[in-house]
């Protein structure tokens, strides 16, 4: 009887890969989907509600704290998923290591660029408007 037979599941997988952070991003990735779930949920429904609105009608909703304090939430778990997101396609299909070093690199700092501006947007009109 050989030895390998003898081992568990687990003791026969060891040493046949690396999980450093790959669980921690399949989190990450489906925590910030199910977030992002009632968070799109509440921006679709407040689009629908302010169709046809006024530019002041719409400053004076994101005026509110608990409006601009959800769409901060929104923006940083979407920016976040879709960083997430880019990176596994990166990681998947850009096969020259420099390139692949570079875009994940650009896909990071796009994203907090982004994410950001629109914080900083959002920021604006609810405490300068």
């Amino acid at each position: 009887m050989s030895d390998a037979r003898l081992r568990s599941p687990l003791g026969r997988v060891k040493g046949f890969g690396s999980a450093k952070e790959g669980v921690q991003h399949w989190w990450g990735q489906r925590v910030a989907g199910a977030a992002l779930v009632p968070l799109g949920l509440w921006f679709v429904s407040a689009l629908i509600a302010h169709i046809g609105a006024d530019r002041a009608t719409a400053l004076a909703w994101l005026h509110g704290p608990v409006t601009a304090v959800i769409m901060v939430l929104l923006l940083l778990v979407a920016f976040y998923h879709m960083s997430l997101g880019v990176q596994v396609v990166i990681e998947d299909y850009v096969h020259r290591e420099s390139s692949k070093i570079t875009l994940l690199v650009l896909n990071k700092f796009l994203c907090a660029i982004l994410a950001a501006a629109g914080i900083f947007a959002v920021l604006r009109i609810a405490f300068i408007s």
